[in-house]
């Protein structure tokens, strides 16, 4: 039997509340919705997998350089075309062997990778990971931000004991062209609950489980009241669907909406409780049963989060900054940057042969002692210090930078020390995840992927610090 061996959730530190949405425009078109999870300037779809999928890696027993499959599922991809996988195995070390499937376009995209992990052999990894977005004035009230990460195997903490899946034509639901809304037309509200409710009832009822007994549900949620009503006629009760739905207080995360309620669920549930996933998404209904419960790292954070105002809000997702940056600037041409990858993604320094002096990056001369060598590469830690420190004022970014500061404001840039077994590492960085007045020489600070900006329309992504704890 196959199942889930580790898990962890992915939740972006900001939190605008659906109050300040009301204040701005009047309205607020996100029932039942508290509160969303706001992506932060230099976050997407893929930073926030990465992010999920280093949680599940390292609280579980499977090893990275074993897993056989990644699957991964997004409505969001950074990239209108490119892969989302290479990336994310990239950043994450995993071996470069790896089977790797993408699910993409309809919010059960991440039924389709768990399926995809449950039907392969050995260890697989799935990363469900959305940031979705639309108008400000209406469709963008109730769409959050998150991702969630399931690494699946045989013996698992929590069994799958079942999956089932319903198909049907559903014209015009959850119909989103990249950079168009959802269809409006008469009765189409209606329209969508029956659909949903009907694909949903259908998938659950198929599953070899008694869905009645089941204690944590987490239910299609594209608004707070949307579970309930679409579980409709699948025997799962209130107290289940409660359980599993983390809409509320995430707000509508495309995709991962559903993976992140299952994992809420399953953090509660013991080792003999039924929950169920049910998803839907443009046609796909797919219901899956897990048995079992396990702990979850990062899944605290949904009652978690700092509040920001709308005015902030606008300018962290990008709604209010407009323009190209011209002149000056760093180029760094995409094979140079290439090259760097496992320096930007996995700090991987050099020891010298010949002196043990430590050199990052690994290239060139050794810095100790300045031979021409080759370098013993070694990860070097990703928790370190701040040895020195300061703060790049609004409008006194370098223009690669400069939409970045548009959008978040001024940021601090350090000089971090990681103290390896072969010596310290220290390498200048951006911090991020905090106001840049409140850090200070001394402070302890973690690595984290982030994206750094965007040259020749493609997205650079590297090491950005975070305040440790």
């Amino acid at each position: 039997m196959r199942g889930v061996t580790a898990a962890g959730v992915y939740l972006p530190r900001f939190r605008l509340s659906t109050e300040e949405t009301q204040e701005a425009w009047g309205t607020a078109h996100a029932s039942g919705i508290e509160r969303k999870a706001v992506p932060a300037a230099d976050e997407d779809a893929l930073t926030m997998a990465i992010a999920a999928a280093e949680r599940a890696l390292d609280g579980g027993p499977v090893d990275r350089g074993s897993l056989n499959l990644v699957a991964a599922a997004t409505t969001t991809p950074p990239l209108e075309e490119g892969e989302f996988v290479p990336r994310l195995v990239r950043a994450l070390d995993l071996p470069a062997d790896v089977a790797s499937s993408t699910a993409t376009q309809h919010a059960a995209a991440g039924a389709e990778a768990l399926g995809r992990a449950l039907d392969a052999d050995g260890p697989a990894l799935v990363v469900v990971s959305d940031c979705p977005a639309g108008d400000p004035a209406d469709a963008d009230h109730p769409l959050g931000a998150g991702a969630a990460a399931f690494v699946i195997d045989d013996d698992p903490v929590v069994a799958v004991r079942d999956i089932a899946w319903h198909s049907d034509d559903t014209p015009g639901v959850r119909f989103r062209e990249r950079g168009e809304e959802n269809v409006e037309s008469l009765g189409i509200t209606t329209y969508e609950r029956n659909v949903v409710r009907e694909g949903v009832t259908e998938a659950v009822s198929a599953l070899d489980v008694d869905a009645e007994s089941a204690t944590g549900a987490a239910v299609h949620q594209r608004d707070g009241k949307f579970p309930y009503r679409a579980a409709g006629d699948a025997a799962l009760s209130n107290e289940a669907v409660a359980a599993g739905t983390v809409v509320d207080q995430v707000g509508d995360s495309g995709a991962a909406t559903v993976p992140i309620g299952l994992l809420s669920a399953l953090s509660e549930a013991d080792g003999s409780e039924l929950t169920v996933a049910a998803f839907f998404g443009s046609g796909t209904a797919a219901a899956v049963a897990f048995e079992g419960g396990l702990p979850v790292t990062g899944i605290d954070a949904v009652d978690g989060g700092d509040p920001i105002d709308y005015t902030a809000y606008l300018r962290e997702r990008g709604y209010v900054v407009e323009g190209e940056v011209t002149g000056g600037g760093a180029h760094v041409s995409i094979p140079t940057w290439r090259r760097s990858l496992d320096q930007r993604y996995r700090l991987v320094a050099g020891e010298c042969p010949k002196c043990g002096g430590v050199t990052f990056p690994p290239e060139g001369a050794c810095q100790a002692c300045h031979s021409r060598v080759e370098f013993e590469q070694f990860e070097a830690p990703r928790t370190g210090t701040v040895r020195a420190l300061t703060v790049i004022g609004q409008g006194g970014a370098p223009p690669e930078f400069a939409t970045l500061q548009q959008r978040d404001g001024a940021f601090a840039v350090a000089i971090i020390a990681l103290d390896a077994e072969d010596g310290a590492v220290t390498l200048p960085a951006q911090i991020t995840d905090t106001d840049p007045e409140s850090v200070d020489v001394g402070d302890t600070v973690r690595a984290t992927i982030r994206r750094i900006y965007t040259q020749e329309g493609v997205p650079r992504y590297g090491v950005k610090f975070t305040p440790d704890g």
